[in-house]
């Protein structure tokens, strides 16, 4: 099973009750609906805003971050940690060595520009990774994209039978298809129900049933990833 992560703001809040049971993704950028989706939610996610911040040329307000997190992060939600967006793999690295959250509360993101072995790592250490697709990977399901989503896996399964929790962020788009992402988030539903005329739960409802495969069993040759060798 696909746990479908449902992205916030969802205006107007009556809308927003009507989803009540579903998993919520709560950006800590706009976190007004944040207590409501932890009261009526099943799971809530909550993103660190870094790219949100990044865009808009301001650092992350870290601080402030951990400090929004402190009473409301608690089993069954979780939190992506603060990463830095075009980053290197040691700027990743002290980021998380700051953070002060149990591993099974949190989710690192792996930049998908960065090393098969920077994610290795992460997968060694903490039980749930975000997959960013971010650089010349920024088009969720682009061949770019499917072809490092499959070097990735192919890693993956290769030092372990059992897969860490893979989420994908904006990445409910490829729910269906053959990468067996454990949950995936997107805006789809709060951006989009009005201009499609359409109940936000009954919208939502459609796209949890769309499910991921529940294993990696595609196997792709090493030549046709030679591109990614040099990867970052």
């Amino acid at each position: 099973m696909t746990l479908h992560y449902h992205g916030t703001p969802l205006t107007p809040r009556s809308d927003l009750m009507k989803m009540a049971g579903k998993c919520f993704c709560v950006p800590f950028s706009d976190a007004r609906d944040a207590d409501v989706c932890l009261a009526i939610g099943q799971s809530v996610m909550f993103d660190n805003g870094a790219f949100s911040a990044f865009t808009k040329g301001k650092p992350l307000d870290v601080r402030g971050y951990l400090a929004f997190l402190d009473t409301r992060l608690m089993q069954p939600h979780w939190a992506i940690p603060p990463d830095v967006i075009d980053g290197d793999v040691e700027q990743q690295r002290a980021g998380l060595a700051s953070w002060p959250f149990p591993s099974q509360l949190s989710a690192p993101v792996w930049h998908m520009g960065l090393s098969i072995e920077w994610l290795i790592e992460l997968a060694d250490n903490w039980p749930r990774i975000c997959f960013g697709s971010t650089a010349q990977f920024w088009q969720v399901g682009s061949d770019l994209w499917r072809r490092r989503a499959d070097e990735a896996f192919n890693a993956l399964a290769r030092t372990r039978r059992h897969l860490p929790w893979i989420h994908m962020l904006r990445g409910m788009a490829v729910c269906g298809e053959r990468w067996p992402f454990a949950s995936v988030d997107s805006v789809n539903v709060a951006r989009n129900f009005k201009d499609y005329g359409v109940d936000p739960e009954r919208m939502a409802r459609r796209l949890d049933a769309v499910q991921c495969n529940r294993a990696w069993s595609d196997r792709i040759e090493p030549e046709q990833t030679d591109f990614f060798k040099g990867a970052a």
